[in-house]
């Protein structure tokens, strides 16, 4: 049993991105607890959803959050530099959007979203 306010962030492995993007989506959810689901370039291997091994890691890891947790909120994340999806800020991008429909086609009842690290490793939403 959970105790305290959970949100879940599909982020890359990247350490320089971990604290941004657990601050921003404390602050902007006013979580207490942000569970991490990380992968390396985690937008990229969501939406090429072909590596079915990667995707049902990351489905039930996100089904731990969500049923266990009670997280109703879920970003996917993209950054600057990724090692993992080492494309421009527009792909990445467009990998989000696709990893986001595929996320909330597994869970339509919470909001998904997606978010952008950038050089100076500051967060914004991605619609």
């Amino acid at each position: 049993m959970h105790t305290g306010k959970f949100v879940t962030a599909i982020n890359c492995m990247d350490g320089r991105v971990q604290e941004p993007v657990i601050a921003w989506m404390k602050n902007e959810y006013t979580a207490q607890f942000v569970d991490l689901i990380t992968e390396a370039g985690p937008n990229r291997v969501l939406s090429a959803n072909s590596d079915q091994g990667a995707i049902d890691s990351i489905k039930s890891r996100i089904e731990i959050s969500v049923k266990n947790h009670g997280s109703n909120v879920i970003a996917i994340v993209g950054h600057y530099d990724c090692a993992g999806n080492p494309n421009g800020k527009e792909v990445q991008v467009n990998d989000i959007l696709a990893a986001r429909e595929l996320v909330k086609s597994w869970y339509p009842e919470c909001t998904v979203l997606g978010l952008w690290v950038n050089d100076h490793w500051n967060v914004t939403r991605v619609d």
